[in-house]
């Protein structure tokens, strides 16, 4: 790319930005990936340049008691920030995830909405462009007081691979724009003009986590910590399983900071150290915790918040893979991390990363392994035999929502017993039935078959 083209390509982004009458903090942002993007970075972080985290180096939840009144005494200092872009469509739905019932016949923004009243901290709402409009929908009917805060997330320009100019696709202009990713909460938050406006009320603490993981709860015991800690930031962080080994992981750079390793930022030929979950031992839960005026000041030293970056290699319109080749430039919030100075990093139990990304995590929230305490926080049944569960329901039957709650219309079976539970096959469930150990349902017939009311599955079952 010569410097004549660059500069036109480079011009060329900030017209279309400021068409559509994107932010200049935003518009900065971007300019910032995409100079990157032009002098050939790649976004890549290799092995060499980072050391495993040890568990000496990571502050343990279970020692966080002694914090809990702290935590209490400056509630009224914390937000709870939700990040409720996403529209489940990897579970088939064309609307908010949040919107979709997630127990007891609440969805997870009337869960969330409760939490926050009982809790008694203010609640703000990180919408998409594809979900704001019916998250004020949902909002106005369910009438809730407070109202939560709302803010949109901001997109970037798609950048067509060949030559790095702005994409465009006359079909659908919609599709010539990306969501810059959950990183970009941080100056959604500023340019919205939400972050001074907290900090105006004496806010100073903000929890930040997804909607579709209700057991991210506002801790006061963690609150407590980080405010008597004085952190910038800090991220919940768990203990990697074989599960997680393709999830981002906590590292440490050779500089002494504290990063954020997403597997689209390792190299191909490095990949099996990545999911290496002896070596990488922690892995992000993207949960987490902000000192507010730190990030102000953050931002205002710079105009902006310089995250690593990612490279997402698409096509343009991502259902027609002869459309041209893009580049989405995104971001992950957890690799802020690496900005904030003294920045620290929490082990927590499992049960506070529950999130909801397929039908499987869907069976386990809905079932009786978990209860919605007072209506508003998810709990782990007492009853259970085990606290770790794996379940696979085939991907032909069970994939979209309708089809799971088709299958399941009569009623969840009982987990309490259960370790691992796969289904393969059209298979329906009639009520009362009970799942004890680690079992297969496999129908191989051309037709559904039924699992009979009060049926105890202990033993492989095949049909």
């Amino acid at each position: 790319m010569t410097a004549t083209s660059y500069t036109e390509a480079r011009q060329a982004f900030i017209m279309k930005m400021n068409a559509q009458k994107i932010a200049p903090a935003v518009i900065q942002t971007f300019l910032y990936y995409y100079d990157q993007v032009a002098s050939g970075a790649t976004g890549l972080i290799s092995d060499s340049e980072i050391r495993p985290l040890q568990k000496s180096n990571v502050a343990r939840w279970q020692d966080l008691a002694p914090y809990q009144e702290k935590g209490r005494q400056v509630l009224s200092k914390a937000v709870r920030i939700v990040l409720n872009g996403g529209l489940g469509t990897s579970m088939g739905l064309t609307g908010p995830k949040s919107l979709l019932p997630a127990k007891d016949g609440r969805s997870f923004l009337e869960i969330l909405l409760s939490q926050s009243k009982e809790d008694n901290v203010p609640l703000c709402l990180m919408n998409s462009f594809s979900t704001d409009e019916k998250t004020r929908s949902e909002l106005k009917r369910i009438q809730i007081t407070p109202k939560p805060y709302l803010f949109i997330q901001n997109r970037f320009p798609k950048i067509l691979k060949e030559t790095l100019t702005p994409a465009v696709y006359q079909e659908s202009p919609q599709m010539e724009w990306n969501p810059p990713g959950h990183g970009d909460v941080y100056i959604s938050l500023y340019t919205s003009g939400l972050l001074q406006e907290l900090i105006s009320q004496g806010i100073e603490y903000a929890f930040i986590s997804n909607s579709d993981n209700l057991g991210a709860s506002l801790d006061p015991s963690i609150l407590g910590y980080f405010a008597e800690k004085k952190l910038p930031f800090m991220m919940e962080v768990a203990q990697r399983r074989p599960s997680d080994a393709k999830g981002g992981h906590l590292a440490r750079h050779k500089s002494g900071q504290l990063l954020l390793r997403e597997i689209a930022q390792c190299p191909v030929e490095e990949r099996d150290a990545f999911q290496d979950i002896h070596k990488y031992q922690f892995f992000n839960t993207n949960n987490i915790w902000v000192n507010l005026n730190y990030l102000q000041q953050l931002i205002s030293d710079t105009g902006t918040i310089r995250l690593p970056i990612i490279l997402n290699k698409k096509t343009l319109n991502p259902r027609d893979g002869d459309s041209p080749a893009v580049i989405q430039v995104e971001s992950a919030m957890g690799a802020a991390i690496s900005l904030f100075t003294g920045a620290g990093a929490l082990c927590v139990p499992r049960k506070r990363f529950m999130p909801v990304k397929t039908c499987n995590d869907l069976l386990v929230l809905r079932s009786d392994r978990f209860l919605l305490q007072n209506g508003n926080h998810l709990i782990l049944n007492s009853n259970i035999e085990t606290e770790n569960i794996q379940v696979q329901l085939d991907s032909i039957y069970y994939r979209n929502v309708d089809q799971f709650e088709k299958r399941f219309s009569k009623g969840l079976p009982s987990l309490l017993a259960c370790e691992a539970l796969t289904v393969r096959g059209d298979v329906y469930f009639e009520k009362d039935i009970y799942i004890k150990g680690s079992v297969a349902i496999t129908n191989t017939q051309p037709y559904p078959v039924v699992i009979p009311k009060g049926t105890v599955v202990d033993t492989d079952i095949s049909f």
